[in-house]
């Protein structure tokens, strides 16, 4: 899954983009408040890390050009300004959250997987789909009780089908959210990552619809796991969709 991060202190964002590639994720990062707002506008991100304090263009006046937009990426602001007025601020402006720095980067982690959650349309941390079970907190994946040994590549790829389970995923899309989208690959890489995946599962879990794309669509139940807690009231709960496209990173001080 691609996440934007639009930080300007650089050991900061350096610190980010470590803890999101650890868990799985594909750290974009970016320092400029003018850049962040165009990338967000033009490219498809499952969620969006944003400080407010940036030069150029201030994360306030970003987020309020996104939500005019119509664009419906979840936001994950991170600020030093830790008045609850300036909180109330950030949310009012479409935010779905909000961190206060100083932070602990589990907190951030956590706070990321919820806002996921919750536009995904999912209760718990966990996903039961028939006999398949996802935990994303773990980074795992279990048939019948038996997780599943899964390279990298093919967790970001299985993890983002159960994220937008019941959407036909198109390929290209599906490639840029496990590969990133600079790198060099070769044009049936994915249909052999996908492959693998399908003789490691075992069960019919990921299909293909020709001609468009994979998708996901087995009765999906919430797995309850007593894990983590929704942190902000009233998420947002839109699934991005950013068909057409105009293009083609311890403790955080």
């Amino acid at each position: 899954m691609r996440i934007l991060v639009v930080e300007d202190e650089k050991k900061v964002a350096a610190d980010i983009a470590r803890a999101l590639e650890a868990a799985g994720y594909i750290p974009e990062i970016v320092d400029d408040g003018e850049e962040a707002w165009f990338l967000g506008d033009t490219e498809d991100y499952c969620a969006v890390i944003l400080d407010l304090g940036l030069p150029e263009l201030d994360g306030i006046s970003i987020l309020k050009r996104w939500r005019s937009s119509n664009v419906a990426t979840p936001v994950l602001i991170l600020t030093a300004r830790g008045s609850w007025s300036e909180r109330v601020e950030g949310i009012d402006a479409g935010a779905d959250d909000y961190l206060a720095k100083p932070f602990q980067i589990e907190e951030l982690l956590a706070r990321l997987r919820a806002v996921l959650r919750r536009t995904a349309g999912h209760a718990s941390s966990q996903i039961q789909i028939g006999p398949v079970l996802f935990d994303p907190r773990q980074m795992r994946l279990s048939v019948d009780g038996t997780p599943l040994q899964l390279t990298p590549l093919e967790y970001r790829a299985v993890a983002f089908l159960i994220h937008h389970r019941g959407r036909v995923v198109p390929q290209h899309e599906l490639a840029d959210h496990v590969y990133g989208t600079n790198s060099d690959r070769e044009t049936n890489t994915l249909e052999v990552l996908i492959g693998r995946l399908r003789r490691k599962i075992g069960v019919g879990l990921i299909e293909t619809r020709r001609g468009f794309g994979y998708i996901i669509c087995a009765e999906e139940d919430d797995h309850e796991s007593g894990g983590e807690n929704d942190s902000v009231d009233g998420g947002r709960g839109k699934t991005p969709d950013k068909t057409n496209k105009t293009n083609s990173k311890g403790r955080a001080k």
